[in-house]
């Protein structure tokens, strides 16, 4: 029987890819929807979760609305013996996210964190070109247009929106799958839109656990090309993860890719985990980011509207 599953938000995220890897996974059935603005034609649509709750008749939910309020949502949502789903990043913080992987624990459900990016068509192959590598470096890019990504979305410029950090905490996803160890901030400089309350731009260094270095820059104000790269330098030459991790190139250009889909892939890992009862929350991308929001320099730059 398929899981009977809630959509909670249904900003671009969730209609662009959430709902197209519902539909494709036989595993679970889209019942419901919660938002107090949108609707989808078909589905039953509530204004607030305690509405869901109450009408019962739900297994699951995918929590795809803005980190500030997913912490309140999931415990909700998990107070009831629901299973929860989580866009990235799972919550606002590192310590709500680890209470709420207890929370699932202790009410037998299932709690997913869900990296997109980790499951990107690239990711695999460039875990397997480094297992057997020396790294010498990395060096990360993440640069990339706000307007056109998050178009009229200002929650992601305030306090807990995260800023570039939104988009830029998948590359760091990536990183700490592929690096093993503990990732420490060495410095780091964010610039900070006068009129706003998250960065849109960083230049940070990093130091992996076995001392190997890692050059971080990021934009949310760049035009034309985007640029979502992360290149490895090793004893075997540099191999390079390309489009957000969709490619790997290595030093001969070979690429390598599996276009599956990412989020098709998460979906079948959420079911996975209820299947066995387990749950994974892993935090350490969102570590990195407080981490880095916390001894980062700020400098101020020009007002931004979008």
């Amino acid at each position: 029987m398929a899981l009977r599953l809630a959509l909670v938000g249904l900003g671009k995220i969730a209609r662009d890819e959430h709902l197209p890897a519902i539909a494709g996974d036989p595993r679970f059935d889209l019942i419901a929807t919660v938002d107090p603005h949108a609707k989808l034609d078909g589905v039953v649509a509530y204004r607030d979760l305690a509405a869901l709750i109450a009408a019962g008749g739900v297994d699951a939910v995918a929590i795809c609305t803005p980190p500030a309020v997913r912490h309140a949502l999931a415990r909700e949502a998990i107070g009831a013996g629901l299973h929860v789903l989580l866009e990235k990043p799972p919550a606002a913080t590192v310590a709500t996210a680890h209470e709420l992987a207890a929370l699932a624990s202790a009410h037998g459900v299932s709690a997913f964190a869900a990296w997109h990016s980790r499951a990107a068509g690239g990711v695999a192959a460039a875990a397997a070109w480094l297992e057997h590598r020396h790294v010498g470096s990395v060096r990360i890019e993440w640069r990339e247009d706000i307007r056109r990504w998050h178009p009229g979305q200002d929650w992601i410029l305030e306090r807990d929106g995260f800023g570039v950090f939104d988009p830029a905490i998948n590359a760091f996803s990536i990183l700490t799958a592929l690096i093993p160890g503990a990732i420490s901030v060495e410095a780091a400089m964010l610039t900070m839109p006068a009129n706003r309350e998250a960065p849109v731009a960083a230049d940070i260094a990093l130091r992996c656990a076995d001392g190997v270095p890692v050059q971080v820059g990021l934009d949310f104000l760049q035009t034309g090309a985007q640029t979502w790269t992360i290149a490895f330098a090793t004893d075997a030459g540099e191999g390079m993860l390309v489009d957000g991790g969709t490619r790997f190139v290595d030093p001969d250009g070979a690429v390598a890719s599996d276009l599956g889909g990412e989020y098709p892939r998460l979906y079948a890992r959420f079911a996975d985990l209820i299947e066995s009862g387990a749950s994974e929350v892993d935090a350490r991308p969102l570590a990195l980011v407080e981490d880095v929001l916390r001894a980062g320099i700020r400098q101020t730059g020009d007002p931004f509207t979008f």
